[in-house]
């Protein structure tokens, strides 16, 4: 069968086209066979599935806010940060826990302590012990600083696997401002639930005193949040931050623009 120069012409444009496909298919192949060998089947960190990227800071009809020096104004956090004095370190040699009052007190006066009210808003599945509506004795979460799934359970061995910890730690508030509020703010401080989160009790030990530019979590997708609630707090009771730590925080926030602040009433 004899073609003609016009249907010769059709089969060779269609033979182009069927290799120009075959071609973006085999790209398409490589490209993705290289992503799950060299990030995709690792990619675990940065996977909403491996922790919250937000944390609550209330809990609807048990829970009250604690009355902070200012309000979290709402907007983005980074144009917050913009706002917070930037200065070096105060001394840390006068440092005393006592300053922030005893710990967990029912600041929020709804009949049970601080601890256990953040025990039983991030632990969803929260167990009372017997006779009890506010001791939590066990539960399970996904972890934020890690991200990892982990069990609580009451005792005395037991009870430091899950800690809480406060997001902007004392000892750092203290060398930022915190010695400049009255007792009674610093015990606010110390017991407010914009700045605690129940997390991992080694991960909370290795944070120590650390602000955001010694120390951020090992779970990337928290870490907008985290450093968002910083600013936050940090916001809301005046405190400043270093050179250091704001750089620190603007390059966290460089990866989540929308990243907004956090706040009670946002609940």
């Amino acid at each position: 069968m004899t073609l003609t120069w016009a249907e010769y012409r059709r089969a060779q444009r269609r033979s182009r086209q069927a290799w120009v496909l075959l071609t973006a298919a085999a790209v398409a192949l490589v490209a993705g066979l290289g992503w799950f060998f060299t990030a995709g089947q690792f990619a675990v960190v940065d996977a909403p599935a491996d922790g919250p990227r937000e944390a609550p800071v209330l809990a609807a009809g048990w829970m009250n806010a604690v009355p902070s020096v200012r309000p979290v104004p709402p907007g983005p956090a980074a144009g917050l940060l913009e706002t917070l004095q930037v200065k070096g370190r105060a001394a840390q040699d006068n440092y005393d826990r006592s300053a922030f009052g005893q710990a967990w007190l029912d600041a929020d006066r709804n009949g049970c302590d601080t601890r256990n009210d953040i025990l039983r808003r991030d632990l969803p599945d929260a167990e009372f012990t017997e006779g009890s509506r506010c001791v939590v004795a066990a539960g399970s979460f996904r972890e934020p600083y890690t991200g990892r799934p982990t069990t609580f359970r009451r005792g005395a061995a037991s009870s430091k696997a899950v800690q809480v910890d406060h997001v902007v730690a004392l000892g750092d508030a203290w060398q930022k401002g915190a010695q400049q509020l009255t007792a009674g703010q610093r015990e606010h401080l110390a017991n407010d639930p914009l700045n605690l989160i129940a997390v991992d009790g080694p991960a909370n030990q290795d944070k120590g005193a650390s602000d955001a530019a010694t120390w951020l979590p090992p779970n990337k997708a928290f870490r907008c949040h985290y450093v968002a609630r910083q600013i936050s707090v940090k916001a809301a009771y005046r405190l400043w931050v270093t050179p250091a730590e704001k750089e620190a925080m603007m390059r966290i926030l460089g990866s989540c623009p929308g990243q907004q602040t956090i706040a009670a009433a946002a609940q």
